[in-house]
């Protein structure tokens, strides 16, 4: 009797049983499978280059990878690209909140501090925009372009490519310079950094080596605390493509990084 009841339920089973499609099995595999080796990757190079220790967050570390991905695949950067500068503007300006990591090494090349814009805030950024005059900081990812002198010395024009974030940053003349007022001296005597009318100035005696290494079409990301902020930089799909290709050529240029 026990037997038949077993078979009898076996059976039911079977019967009530409907396979997933395939296609979209396959397809959702590849999506958990590319999520994970993405982050194994952010993971190794978070690990490789000390950068808990450094003070920034995985979670903004891996917003910064991302849009570099969506950027190569947008062919943005040159192809031999490996160097990606983080800005965060959750934390205080006393703090050293810009890094500059080369992926390819996986090293961190500089932790430094950096200004945010007047109109932004006190010791933390907590109000950003687009528009002149405003004086503060935009939010989003840029590319670093050409090195030129002007008043504030040796300075490097930046490029914003998040649209309503930080796309005017060309016209606001939005550049990464040097300022006095970026320095251990300022927070000594202020509490807190000095500020600019919206670029991310660095200290002077740092300048040089951040301009030599980022000028040239790098990725440079600044976040900060505004639920608004969108980018299609932030593309996961994109990550896809180089984290589980679908070809060898592919899997050869992710190698490469």
């Amino acid at each position: 009797m026990w037997i038949s009841c077993v078979l009898f339920i076996f059976s039911i089973s079977v019967i009530g049983w409907k396979p997933v499609s395939a296609g979209r099995s396959t397809a959702n595999f590849k999506a958990v499978a590319a999520k994970g080796l993405f982050e194994q990757y952010a993971e190794t190079v978070y690990q490789a280059a000390k950068l808990q220790e450094a003070g920034l967050s995985i979670e903004v570390f891996q917003k910064a990878l991302t849009g570099y991905f969506n950027l190569k695949t947008a062919n943005k950067l040159s192809q031999n690209s490996s160097v990606i500068t983080v800005v965060d503007f959750t934390k205080p300006s006393r703090e050293k909140r810009m890094w500059i990591i080369d992926l390819l090494s996986k090293q961190l090349l500089l932790n430094t501090w950096v200004a945010h814009g007047k109109g932004s805030g006190d010791d933390v950024a907590n109000a950003f925009s687009n528009n002149d005059e405003s004086h503060q900081s935009s939010l989003g990812f840029y590319l670093t372009d050409d090195v030129y002198n002007g008043k504030h010395g040796r300075s490097l024009r930046l490029d914003g490519l998040d649209e309503g974030f930080n796309s005017n940053a060309r016209a606001r003349a939005i550049v990464l310079h040097a300022a006095d007022y970026v320095s251990q001296t300022a927070i000594e005597q202020m509490g807190r950094l000095g500020r600019s009318f919206g670029c991310p100035a660095v200290s002077p005696e740092v300048v040089g080596q951040v301009i030599n290494t980022i000028k040239g079409k790098t990725v440079l990301f600044i976040n900060g605390n505004d639920p608004n902020y969108t980018s299609k930089y932030l593309d996961e799909n994109i990550v896809a493509n180089f984290t589980l290709p679908d070809s060898a050529s592919a899997a050869a240029d992710s190698a490469k990084l």
